[in-house]
């Protein structure tokens, strides 16, 4: 059958829906594990770069994504809350329930048809989120919806000064919102210009140019294209290795 002009544009939009499981309300067709460990803060680590998602103010709520949803660390901080799909799977998903986790992992694909594999969407979660959405008992895979919310987050946005020499490195982490950051810049109190830094994996940002013993400001773009300013956030007496932590103003 031939299709042309509008027809065919709208066959294309429902194809592309029905690829990722669209719902009509807005939630997105996933599945979803657990990768078996407790909350301790040393297992939940990833590939964001994240050493301690406790110390980077996620706590335990975390998982890991699908290449389809990591899309190469740039969800890395985002939110998406996460509800089983009881009617799909009554046996094993609790009705009703939803958690909010943060993607701070990678679910790589196994190139022999895993869940991770790309064009899926999928969640690998801690023990602590998976079973509050899903009985305990159930070590397999469960049927999920979800959608990308807002995060909240307490006590500001944390930086973490990494690299050496001139070669910076930092890694934001407790951000709200969105979560996801888009661009990061960065300017020493004695540079007049923002220089723009790049990301080098996960939510590790670099830039070079040797910024010891200035005071450190960030310009931050978040994956929603909100920017906000932090300035100063960093004394001139920081350290690599060092974290400090404030409060941005939206431009």
């Amino acid at each position: 059958m031939e299709m042309k002009g509008k027809y065919l544009v709208t066959a294309i939009l429902l194809v592309g829906t029905l690829s990722v499981g669209m719902c009509s309300n807005g939630w997105i067709r996933a599945h979803a594990t657990y990768y078996g460990v407790n909350d301790s803060p040393a297992s939940l680590g990833g590939a964001c770069g994240y050493d301690n998602p406790y110390h980077a103010g996620f706590g335990a709520h975390t998982a890991a994504l699908s290449g389809a949803l990591f899309r190469n660390g740039e969800s890395c901080g985002g939110c998406y809350q996460v509800r089983c799909d009881y009617w799909a799977d009554p046996k094993w998903c609790l009705r009703g329930a939803a958690v909010t986790v943060t993607a701070t992992n990678f679910c790589p694909s196994n190139n022999n048809g895993g869940w991770c594999n790309l064009p899926r969407h999928h969640f690998d979660m801690s023990m602590p989120a998976f079973f509050r959405i899903a009985r305990r008992g159930n070590e397999g895979i469960v049927p999920v919806f979800y959608r990308r919310v807002g995060c909240k987050r307490r006590g500001g946005v944390r930086f973490t000064m990494r690299g050496q020499g001139n070669f910076n490195m930092v890694i934001l982490s407790n951000v709200g919102g969105s979560g996801a950051l888009k661009a990061v810049a960065v300017r020493g109190s004695r540079g007049k210009t923002w220089v723009q830094m790049t990301r080098n994996w996960g939510a590790n940002w670099q830039s070079s140019g040797d910024l010891r013993g200035q005071r450190l400001s960030f310009r931050v773009t978040l994956l929603d294209r909100k920017t906000m300013t932090f300035l100063n956030v960093v004394p001139s007496s920081w350290w690599f290795g060092q974290t400090f932590s404030g409060r941005g103003q939206f431009l």
